[in-house]
């Protein structure tokens, strides 16, 4: 089969290679998926620079985790009747060397669940780490029905599909957005308050936009960067749910001020989410499609072979959406 793989870490450009491979087959428990979809995700260009330093100890990898295509064959023990079933992947490279970057992946049978008719293979690719870490991020410590949410980086893979889950659920949804295009995505998400994190007093004028009520949930794209204003417009007794700290790698945590507020801060990345959450996730997820009521944003769609371009496109941090490799015609 065509497939994407690395050998050794460093940039795109010279460590990913396009070319055959073997055909994996499918195992005890698992699926072998005909891939349709490919999606690069921030923690897959992260792995490609050694975030996991020992990742190719036992050998090459092929990276990414989400995808989206057709059961092909089955391994002992899961259904016949799953084969010819569209599906979304998730969790495809977590804890094993070969992911979705290629014409067929087997993986767990749970980690490719059904993919509803009413969403394409694009939208498939999309749902693994954005829409499920943002399910997590909102639902992890209760309804928010009636609660405030504030939503940094709304325009974001994460934050967008965070925006929904929120306002579908009955919250009041603010958003930060930097400028009017991705204000305008953030409204039509179901935020109802836009407030620009450029601005230096962004927190005084979510206030003044809330008439001075604080919010009770934060879900945050840059947790150290943000946690000073953060903490200026949270309540007692609020949660911080985040998933990234990019800007700052280790932030100095203001433990007294935190504590007196009662803090709950929960880190959050999918692919240690419980077995619950993750079941969860995926049912809502399916609701959701088969209802019509999740919003996607794609911002590229390129050949496979086009990798190392999309990898770049992703850490050039400037694309809203996904950027997705299509395969089918490979």
């Amino acid at each position: 089969m065509k497939a994407i793989r690395f050998e050794k870490f460093g940039p795109a450009d010279d460590v990913l290679i396009f070319g055959d491979i073997e055909k994996p087959v499918a195992g005890p428990g698992e699926v072998l998926v005909r891939l349709k979809t490919s999606a690069v995700n921030p923690s897959d260009t992260k792995k490609r620079m050694a975030s996991f330093p020992d990742l190719l100890d036992n050998g090459y990898v092929i990276p990414h985790s989400d995808g989206a295509g057709i059961i092909e064959a089955v391994g002992g023990g899961v259904p016949e009747a799953r084969i010819g079933e569209r599906v979304f992947t998730f969790n495809a490279q977590y804890g094993r060397r070969f992911g979705t970057a290629a014409e067929y992946v087997a993986l767990p049978s749970a980690h490719a669940p059904c993919l509803p008719e009413a969403a394409d293979f694009e939208v498939g690719a999309c749902l693994g780490i954005p829409a499920m870490t943002a399910h997590r991020c909102v639902f992890a410590d209760g309804a928010v029905d009636g609660q405030t949410v504030l939503v940094t980086g709304g325009a974001g893979r994460v934050g967008f599909y965070a925006i929904q889950w929120a306002a579908l659920s009955g919250a009041r949804v603010i958003a930060t957005a930097s400028n009017d295009a991705d204000a305008d995505a953030c409204r039509n998400a179901g935020a109802s308050i836009i407030i620009n994190h450029r601005d230096e007093n962004w927190p005084e004028s979510l206030l003044a936009a809330t008439g001075g009520e604080k919010v009770n949930r934060v879900i945050d794209v840059e947790f150290g960067a943000n946690l000073e204003n953060t903490l200026k417009v949270i309540e007692t007794n609020g949660v911080i749910a985040t998933y990234s700290s990019t800007v700052v790698k280790e932030p100095q945590l203001p433990f007294l001020k935190m504590m007196y507020l009662d803090i709950t801060v929960r880190m959050i990345i999918v692919y240690a989410m419980p077995e619950a959450a993750k079941a969860q996730a995926v049912s809502d997820i399916q609701d959701a499609l088969e209802m019509g009521r999740l919003q996607h944003r794609i911002a590229r769609l390129m050949p496979l072979e086009d990798c190392a371009a999309a990898h770049r496109e992703i850490e050039g941090g400037k694309v809203r959406g996904s950027v997705i490799l299509t395969i089918d015609k490979v």
